[in-house]
């Protein structure tokens, strides 16, 4: 159950404006009866909840008094607090992120071949947005048939905006699909594909009847290929990413060719 304390007051705070909620204007010490907060720290919580501005004091009394605000005006201030303090501490986190962002882009790549696969439809589309956001160079991406078990809007929504963010950090994108295709993409897809992709100069998308397979090239060393159900191949089983910088460009040998005949679309 929701209380103070996930606002960020403490125990003896959130005893002690509750009670003044239930007794108004109150001396300290009686509302250190009521709460049941020590006399001892009784003042240090009011001068605390005054700081909050969730308390206010008369100071002209004799013993002073105080008074709590309003609950939904204590309610706004203390969600205005803890907005202000998460977004400070969002900006912590960036220049931390930033920081080590520098750090491990300076180590040095390894050459090594190295593969992994992801199995399902959930996790085939995680993996295909994780290695997007990985491009420094390119990205091509070839695809022949719709896969009927991935959600083409959400993960078409996903990919066009990892194309996005490629774009704008200086990665060039090529989309070669079979023309079939295009007519079976989501109307949100196209709708983003008009006013996201097609007017930047390093995207470009060409069709071709020649199209047999579904992958990804990322830069020059990795190959992500979705793997067909066995038992039939309109569905997908998984992808397989390869890291391997002598496979992906024969990947590349081969996919020029037909770019170069594919037909330039335009929607």
């Amino acid at each position: 159950m929701a209380n103070l304390r996930d606002l960020g007051l403490s125990e003896y705070e959130s005893r002690t404006y509750r009670s003044l909620l239930e007794t108004g204007p109150t001396t300290a010490k009686e509302l250190s009866r009521v709460s049941d907060v020590p006399m001892g720290r009784i003042y240090d919580v009011l001068n605390g909840l005054e700081t909050r501005d969730l308390v206010r004091s008369q100071t002209a009394s004799r013993p002073k008094k105080y008074v709590a605000v309003e609950p939904g005006t204590a309610l706004d201030r203390l969600l205005e607090s803890k907005q202000q303090e998460l977004e400070e501490q969002m900006a912590q986190y960036e220049e931390i992120v930033a920081e080590l962002d520098d750090v491990l882009d300076a180590a040095e790549p390894v050459d090594e071949p190295f593969w992994t696969a992801a199995v399902g439809a959930e996790e085939t589309g995680d993996l295909l947005v994780e290695r997007l956001a990985a491009a420094d160079e390119r990205i091509v991406l070839v695809a022949s048939t719709p896969t009927p078990q991935l959600d083409l809007d959400e993960l078409g929504e996903r990919i066009v905006e990892e194309f996005r963010r490629a774009l704008d950090r200086g990665v060039a994108v090529q989309l070669l699909m079979r023309p079939e295709l295009v007519e079976t993409l989501p109307r949100s897809v196209g709708r983003d594909y008009r006013n996201v992709l097609q007017s930047h100069a390093d995207f470009e998308t060409r069709t071709s009847e020649k199209i047999t397979g579904t992958f990804e090239l990322i830069d020059r060393d990795e190959v992500c290929i979705e793997v067909p159900h066995p038992l039939d191949a309109e569905r997908a089983f998984g992808m397989l990413d390869l890291k391997d910088r002598e496979f992906a460009a024969g990947i590349h040998e081969a996919f020029q060719p037909r770019w170069d005949e594919a037909t330039a679309l335009e929607l």
